[in-house]
């Protein structure tokens, strides 16, 4: 079967026990497999998906194809790769928009509030069903790097390496501010309805905004300039409130176009769950990896200006004080943010020689 056959599958298990104290359940985790587990289920690597991201990792139009394949740098000829929606979303996994089995109903708001905890409890569900005793690695960027981090502190004993790219232990201030701005957006939609709105017009001009608000941060100074400069879409200004500029249009393209595949309730439940975030949770540097026997590569982007190299750094200060075996690349490229999904060959060729030599046994971890 190539990569461009594979089909969606799901698990659905009975109840997680939230960190919130909620219990919710029954939940089905949607997810995709490339390549082949080995006989003794030692060549398992799990990916780990970004905020607007989904179990399909590769093929057409898998978010992460440039890396994921026969011959690539997560190679699907040597490695058998798992990508899981995550708990919250809205492509097959449980989530806001899924059916309340108390009301018959969509959940909508009466959606518990969960964490990167609850969503790799989850996967962590996933991962026995599949009967794989000890993750190769665990690989994401982003939000995916968080749920990495979380799987290096909540299953130290699962897992023989970890690759957290540009992402961060928790978040800042400013970063929680950007995730606000763009909930109150779909909030303050008349469509949003208080989160009910499954049976009329859904909120698409306050998801719009808010994936607008979220694509400026993804990108870089430089990036924008280089792509859009102050061009007009026009020969001229026509000097009306519309898209008169390119990179104007440009996030209103994005936003349209996010609106189509993505349900605003996820965004918000998302998008609060990375700001609750904070591996650290009163844990010092020194401590919040001890334990752990797994070699890790941290790998983050100069002008990622929305999670700073400072925060990447955090990370490998935090596994070196911890006693793990952790390395570190930044990668010089002016994409800004989006780096982790564009930056592919440089990256690609950090992340393959370092499967390579955990495969080969160096520093594996027990």
């Amino acid at each position: 079967m190539t990569l461009q056959q594979v089909q969606a599958q799901s698990y659905t298990f009975d109840e997680l026990a939230l960190e919130s104290g909620e219990k919710l359940g029954p939940i089905t985790i949607a997810y995709e497999t490339y390549g082949k587990l080995n006989s003794d289920k030692s060549n398992a690597l799990l990916v780990l998906h970004p905020l607007s991201g989904d179990a399909h990792a590769a093929g057409e139009n898998g978010w992460w194809t440039n890396l994921i394949g026969s011959g690539k740098a997560i190679d699907t000829d040597r490695y058998f790769v798992v990508c899981s929606n995550v708990l919250g979303g809205c492509k097959g996994s449980t989530g806001p928009s899924s059916i309340n089995p108390k009301t018959g109903k969509p959940y909508g708001i009466d959606f518990p509030l969960i964490t990167i905890g609850d969503i790799v409890n989850a996967q962590h569900q996933l991962i026995d069903h599949l009967r794989i005793e000890k993750l190769l690695a665990v690989i994401g960027g982003s939000m995916g790097g968080m749920q990495v981090l979380q799987w290096m502190v909540s299953y130290p004993k699962r897992i023989r390496s970890a690759i957290p790219i540009a992402t961060t232990m928790k978040h800042t201030p400013q970063q929680i501010a950007f995730n606000e701005v763009a909930r109150q957006a779909i909030i303050a939609d008349p469509d949003w309805r208080s989160g009910n709105y499954y049976d009329h017009s859904i909120p698409t001009k306050g998801l719009a905004i808010a994936r607008m608000i979220g694509h400026i941060t993804y990108m870089s100074d430089a990036s924008m300039a280089e792509k859009f400069g102050r061009k007009f879409r026009s020969d001229k200004a026509l000097f009306k409130f519309g898209a008169d500029f390119e990179v104007e249009g440009y996030l209103h393209n994005r936003g349209d176009n996010f609106v189509r595949r993505f349900d605003a309730n996820s965004y918000l439940y998302i998008t609060k769950a990375i700001d609750y975030f904070n591996i650290l949770n009163g844990h010092s540097l020194c401590d919040i990896f001890r334990g752990l026997h797994a070699k890790v590569l941290v790998i983050a982007f100069k002008s990622d200006w929305l999670y700073p190299t400072y925060q990447s750094q955090e990370i490998v200060k935090a596994c070196k004080l911890s006693g793990v075996d952790a390395s570190y690349c930044e990668v010089n490229s002016t994409y800004g943010h989006d780096s982790f999904l564009l930056e592919t060959v440089l990256e690609g060729q950090l992340i393959s020689n370092f499967l390579l030599s955990v495969t080969n046994g160096k520093g594996q971890g027990a």
